[in-house]
């Protein structure tokens, strides 16, 4: 449930940068090679449009949410769910808290917003809208307010709002990746039926991603290309459960077990919103919508297969 919250509220950010960004966009009439220099100050009607839409999206979605989800409400509690998915989830919390981070401030930055109050804004909206999740949580049968998930939304906050005001840009940022996996048909229910439903739902066919760009971190020359990143991957496999897999069993009967394991990998990426020949408004766009890791060539370590190397894509497992 909260996963498909989640990625609303990300398509729900891309969706408003990419439409301001196709509205900001004149057409061309010298080389693409030149770009434009931002304009400096409030543009009152991008403000504007930006607070009523960040303010009608929150508003929106939580009474979606309460009609949908949060029909039967409980007294408040918590619960301890650190240990399942072998912590997958709180990875994507943290990734999500620091997309919706950075897709508030760029949206304050397109306005006009000054770089310190728009650093702050991005993050308090991405922490009020989890923070509202939790709480919801909390008053949900069969959920709970998870500590947990609250420790990996502040650290996914932190780790934009600390980036942007120490080095004014974002050295290290996260990405989501996805591949299908063998695991949904033996608990479709839980994992999802359709590719969509698995790419919200299936933990084992999700990957999230560090990427570092190598041109804030390293000593090179001009000629160095600044949209090239190395990226950390995480992962998890064999999982049909939370805490442990449940028996599960083949269209012949047959029982099948699965062992679970961490995935861990390494591949080189690109940072598109470092491409000087992009304005900035849609370097902005970029800059949130490349929460999708970009397929590359990875190797991967674990303790059953040891080292692999994939060409391209992760293969279906």
């Amino acid at each position: 449930m909260k996963n498909k919250i989640r990625a609303a509220a990300l398509m729900g950010l891309c969706w408003c940068l990419l439409h301001q960004t196709l509205q900001a966009q004149p057409i061309p009439l010298t080389s693409a090679a030149t770009s434009t220099p931002e304009q400096t100050g409030i543009r009152q009607g991008r403000f504007i449009g930006v607070v009523i839409g960040t303010a009608a999206f929150y508003t929106i979605t939580l009474l979606m949410l309460r009609k949908q989800w949060y029909k039967k409400k409980v007294p408040f509690h918590s619960f301890n769910d650190n240990r399942e998915w072998l912590q997958m989830d709180k990875v994507g919390h943290g990734a999500t808290a620091y997309c919706m981070s950075r897709g508030g401030y760029e949206l304050m930055r397109w306005s006009g917003v000054n770089e310190q109050a728009s650093i702050l804004t991005g993050g308090l909206l991405a922490l009020l809208f989890q923070t509202t999740l939790e709480v919801y949580d909390g008053h949900a049968e069969g959920w709970g307010f998870s500590k947990g998930d609250m420790v990996a939304n502040v650290a996914g906050t932190a780790l934009f709002m600390g980036q942007q005001y120490g080095a004014g840009q974002q050295v290290v940022s996260l990405k989501y990746g996805f591949r299908k996996t063998i695991f949904p048909p033996y608990r479709p229910n839980l994992l999802g039926k359709t590719t969509g439903q698995q790419m919200l739902k299936d933990y084992n066919g999700q990957q999230y991603w560090l990427s570092v760009n190598l041109a804030s971190v390293l000593p090179v020359g001009p000629s160095f290309p600044r949209w090239l990143n190395l990226d950390v991957g995480y992962s998890g496999s064999g999982m049909i459960g939370g805490h442990e897999n449940p028996r599960a069993f083949d269209r012949d009967g047959n029982e099948v077990k699965f062992e679970r394991y961490r995935q861990f990998f390494i591949s080189p990426d690109a940072d598109l919103s470092r491409i000087s020949t992009f304005s900035p408004s849609l370097q902005r766009f970029i800059g949130t919508a490349q929460f999708f890791k970009i397929p590359a060539p990875s190797l991967e370590f674990n303790r059953l297969r040891g080292l692999r190397f994939h060409p391209l894509i992760l293969p279906k497992e």
